[in-house]
């Protein structure tokens, strides 16, 4: 038998391994198709808000959920309203809260304006302001005014009366009461039986000479007498009775009923 007659015929077989990644390929062509038609019956508000959620999270240049929300406008309107509804606002004081503050604006700066005179004329130690919420209270000290007993304003102190008058034209006027005040030694001679009638015709004195002021209404005053019954300090030091004795001017708030 010739050589020739001895080959081996192979049968040729075609390369099959491309078929391996065709069928990946396909599959994740399916998969995508699925996920894109998921996401197109997705409620879009819950797409939304997890997208942002995506975006929080990949906060490291672009995030791959970045990109315009499927959300028609008047959807995302609607929810920025009811984030709105939901953050605590501040109410806008109403007319009564404005005059009010206002008025205290008011009254800080007249009591700027006493301040102001009691550091010129050196009366630091002798009158003294403060807001309260009656109104601005100016405190003067019995011994400015008057003799130990006596209820005339003596004359050397009658140009600071006429002073403190001037402070008070306002413009427009505040109602304003002057109130006397006693410590708690017991008073009686001639004139008067008690501390209260002292405290009574102190303030009644005092209004007398701050009114020959003519840019004062009497109109705008009313004077008070309180004796030993409203101290500002304890009684059994001389110091603390030097404060009980005094005189007050009380502005009153425009507000004030």
């Amino acid at each position: 038998m010739s050589k020739r007659g001895k080959k081996h015929h192979h049968e040729e077989h075609v390369d099959e391994s491309w078929l391996i990644p065709y069928a990946d390929l396909l599959t994740l062509l399916l998969a995508l198709f699925i996920v894109l038609f998921a996401m197109s019956s997705v409620d879009a508000q819950k797409f939304q808000a997890l997208s942002k959620a995506f975006n929080e999270v990949f906060t490291g240049g672009t995030g791959v959920m970045e990109f315009p929300s499927p959300m028609p406008q008047e959807g995302a309107t609607e929810m920025d309203e009811q984030e709105k509804e939901k953050e605590p606002t501040t109410p806008e004081p109403d007319g009564a809260e404005k005059a009010q503050q206002a008025d205290q604006l008011e009254l800080q700066s007249i009591q700027a304006k006493v301040n102001a005179y009691i550091k010129k004329k050196n009366l630091a130690d002798k009158l003294e302001t403060s807001l309260t919420d009656e109104g601005l209270l100016v405190s003067i000290r019995d011994n400015v005014l008057f003799e130990s007993g006596s209820d005339e304003v003596r004359t050397q102190d009658l140009q600071i009366a006429k002073e403190i008058s001037e402070l008070l034209v306002m413009n427009p006027p505040r109602n304003i009461i002057i109130s006397g005040h006693t410590d708690n030694v017991p008073i009686r001679n001639a004139r008067f039986e008690s501390n209260w009638e002292l405290s009574v015709m102190r303030a009644i004195n005092f209004m007398k000479i701050t009114l020959q002021n003519d840019k004062l209404d009497p109109s705008w005053f009313s004077a008070k007498g309180f004796g030993e019954f409203k101290p500002i300090a304890s009684n059994d030091t001389a110091e603390g009775r030097g404060k009980n004795r005094r005189v007050e001017i009380l502005i009153l708030p425009r507000t004030a009923d």
